[in-house]
């Protein structure tokens, strides 16, 4: 099995890397690639040290699998072509998420509408991802009607840039190379990506479409606000959920507990609620102060923390070639 990880490089593709090794997912040839300016880098694959190659020379071996963790313009260029040539393509970023004629997939969440004709898939963005597989069964059981969501995202979302700036300003330096416009120590930023008409950034309206898509629902209601901290691994989210229904308390965390990917975290536990701290390394979403909403008595409010470069992003790609390999 020829794997090819495109953007090898970056913060998210040395964990796809580092992810396909843990999980011992069957590669015969590991293909690093990455823009010309850092082919010929080493990477370490199984104690050995493998050369990142161009893009183009990563097409020409004709891998079976290609992680594509480049940006949005590189995937809107090249994953076609790699799917051209029968190579199943995971896509981590936005390039594909909202296109009808591509699958957005969860694994937990919708993985089993993933069929052998499928050569092109999009990697939902990562504070959807636990949003969705948090929310996935109580969804199924009482219906979801409106979602209010405000996230908590750490830097590391911005790449080795954001961790360079909030490290920086932590030493007292005025970084070269900033990610944000304003300082990020001490500080928290109420904008992630760039607004649109409509006064949201981006990265919420991410968040809205992705998760009708996912769920296949176009009637829910989504109200997001993304906000950066500075943390280092790990984002968080308040979310409060309405049903159609007055959901039975009981059985909502019954629900929680039987979650695919899920970990409910009870105030009884030690820490009575998960935090990004100790989330970091793990590929579960933690779920805690799981509570009815004393405005609403169709809604609950909860807390939902995961790993967001793992997670987030690098597992629920390698998971999804893992269904592939499984099923077709």
């Amino acid at each position: 099995m020829k794997v090819a990880v495109i953007g090898a490089t970056g913060l998210v593709g040395r964990k796809i890397t580092e992810l396909l090794q843990e999980r011992d997912f069957p590669v015969s040839q590991l293909i690093p690639a990455a823009s010309k300016a850092s082919a010929g880098r080493q990477i370490l694959w199984k104690g050995e040290h493998v050369k990142v190659v161009t893009i183009e020379e990563a097409l020409s071996k004709k891998p079976h699998f290609a992680l594509f963790s480049a940006g949005a313009d590189v995937s809107g260029i090249w994953a076609p072509l790699f799917a051209k040539e029968k190579c199943r393509v995971i896509d981590n970023s936005s390039r594909w998420r909202n296109d009808p004629n591509v699958k957005l997939i969860v694994p937990e969440v919708n993985g089993n509408s993933l069929d052998g004709n499928d050569f092109l898939v999009s990697n939902p963005n990562c504070s959807t991802i636990q949003l969705v597989v948090a929310l996935n069964l109580l969804h199924q059981a009482f219906r979801i009607r409106r979602i209010v969501v405000s996230t908590y995202q750490s830097v590391t979302g911005s790449g080795i840039k954001g961790i360079a700036q909030l490290n920086s300003e932590r030493e007292g330096k005025i970084p070269d190379n900033r990610a944000y416009a304003w300082p990020i120590d001490k500080n928290l930023i109420p904008q992630i990506d760039l607004f649109t008409q409509n006064d949201y950034t981006k990265e919420e309206m991410k968040m809205v479409n992705e998760t009708r898509k996912i769920f296949n629902d176009h009637s829910l209601a989504i109200s997001a606000t993304t906000v950066r901290v500075p943390v280092e691994g790990g984002h968080s989210e308040s979310v409060n959920a309405e049903f159609h229904s007055r959901p039975d308390m009981e059985k909502v965390s019954n629900l929680l507990n039987l979650s695919p990917g899920v970990k409910l975290v009870s105030l009884s536990n030690n820490p009575p609620y998960p935090m990004p701290l100790h989330c970091q390394g793990s590929d579960t979403v933690f779920v805690g102060r799981v509570r009815q909403d004393l405005s609403c008595e169709n809604a609950i409010n909860m807390w939902v923390v995961a790993d967001n470069l793992r997670k987030g992003a690098a597992t629920n790609a390698v998971q999804i070639a893992e269904l592939f390999v499984k099923n077709f």
